[in-house]
């Protein structure tokens, strides 16, 4: 079940993560290596970028699953990544939302704890919709019940597509049509 975030929670959470970058940077400061501070702020700058693309969607309750899952008690850790794109259309936000959501509930459910899982996400808007690419790699327990999950349909304008399933990788592609009107 998703825990509900609160303001309170989400600026915690922050704070830490804040917090954990500022000592490492403080931390290779003190062993003079000014090289590795440069590459610590450079990953802050793109993972900043990076939340910025996801947030201008307009998808605020599929972005915020992404942007809060690692604070999850997952078993896999997540990436994502938004590919340039002048076009953003309007999609059923809370369909997606709630189809990822329960991606990560199968995942969590079909998956080796404790192991390297990555769970790597890239966004490709484009003329007719917006694709979604979902690449995991690690430990799959039970490839019967993530299928079984992947073969219900989400919605008339969701597709799903297996694209490969083997025991340690799985590779999804759900295409999302823009809502009627738009």
């Amino acid at each position: 079940m998703k825990k509900e975030w609160d303001t309170l929670s989400v600026l915690s959470h922050a704070r830490h993560d804040w917090l954990n970058k500022l000592q490492l940077i403080k931390g290779n400061l003190a062993l003079d290596k000014v090289d590795r501070v440069k590459e610590i702020i450079d990953e802050i700058i793109i993972e900043a970028r990076k939340e910025t693309k996801l947030t201008n969607l307009n998808l605020p309750q599929f972005a915020s699953s992404l942007l809060t899952c690692n604070w999850e008690n997952h078993s896999f850790q997540i990436e994502y990544e938004v590919t340039e794109s002048p076009n953003v259309h309007l999609l059923d936000d809370q369909l997606l939302a709630s189809w990822t959501e329960g991606l990560f509930a199968a995942l969590d459910d079909s998956i080796e704890k404790f192991q390297e899982n990555y769970l790597s996400v890239t966004i490709e808007p484009g003329e007719d919709g917006i694709r979604f690419f979902f690449d995991f790699s690690g430990i799959i327990t039970d490839n019967t019940s993530l299928m079984s999950f992947l073969e219900r349909a989400a919605a008339p304008s969701m597709t799903v597509q297996v694209a490969a399933a083997t025991e340690d990788e799985l590779s999804i592609e759900v295409f999302t049509m823009p809502i009627q009107g738009e």
